[in-house]
């Protein structure tokens, strides 16, 4: 079936294969489909899904035990709350996947958020700010990861709010840390971390030069992986280039005041 939608480069044109599909006949194509077990799921297949399968579809595998079908239900949410975004009990769930315990369907969770920005950034700045005051690490990391993505920071008030997230994100890693102890979930924020806040201040480095000189300025062990994660980013080296970075005083972990309202 898959082979009469081969286009060109060799890709195949996911949305074509799942038009008119039942939800059976979609379950059978999204697990023989899926590339896992493996190192690599289809992401095009599930952004295929996402778009264009069916909203009972996406209902039913978004708590189905199976990860790749989960991981696809939990991104398709992200439609069914442009369609409905006063849904609280949608929002709800949306949110809950976004601390599931399976990595790939919180990354589903993420991936619906930025598929809401593509379309309606105005909702998705209002969930990533609503998840931002979440005290669960993971949802944290959902947001922080769902608004530090280059295509949505064109955009300058996501690209305010990328920076804004970051912030949070890290006060709250420290703040948890120093609450709860260790704790898998700050692992996995922490390393969402190390990655996105070189994609925020890249974005608005006007802006963002501030908050790199902070993270460079912290005493702090997390803050300082932090910062020496991002460092490394080929993404910083023309804003380290233009004004190499300072080293100020020690900071005591609180973030620079931004331009988040």
């Amino acid at each position: 079936m898959v082979g009469r939608y081969i286009v060109a480069m060799g890709r195949v044109d996911w949305r074509a294969v799942i038009s008119g599909l039942d939800v059976g006949e979609l379950q059978r194509l999204l697990g023989s489909e899926s590339g896992l077990p493996g190192p690599r799921a289809n992401l095009a297949l599930a952004d295929a899904f996402a778009a264009v399968g069916p909203d009972s579809a996406i209902d039913r595998f978004a708590d189905d035990p199976d990860e790749y079908l989960r991981f696809c239900g939990t991104q398709g949410l992200g439609r069914l709350l442009l369609q409905t975004p006063d849904d609280l009990e949608l929002r709800a769930r949306l949110r809950t996947r976004a601390s599931d315990d399976l990595w790939r369907v919180r990354e589903g969770a993420a991936r619906a958020l930025q598929d809401i920005g593509t379309q309606n950034a105005t909702l998705m700045r209002e969930l990533v700010g609503q998840w931002l005051e979440s005290e669960d690490p993971l949802v944290l990391r959902a947001a922080v990861a769902a608004v530090c993505e280059p295509r949505l920071l064109t955009d300058d008030d996501n690209a305010r709010l990328a920076l804004h997230a970051c912030r949070v994100a890290t006060a709250a890693l420290v703040r948890l840390r120093d609450t709860v102890g260790a704790d898998d979930r700050l692992r996995v924020l922490r390393q969402a971390l190390a990655y996105c806040c070189s994609v925020a201040i890249a974005a608005d480095p006007a802006h963002g030069a501030a908050d790199l000189e902070w993270l460079q300025a912290s005493d702090d062990r997390d803050i300082a992986w932090i910062a020496a994660s991002n460092l490394e980013k080929a993404r910083l080296r023309p804003l380290l280039a233009a004004a190499p970075a300072r080293r100020p005083r020690a900071s005591d972990g609180t973030p620079p005041p931004g331009r988040h309202s």
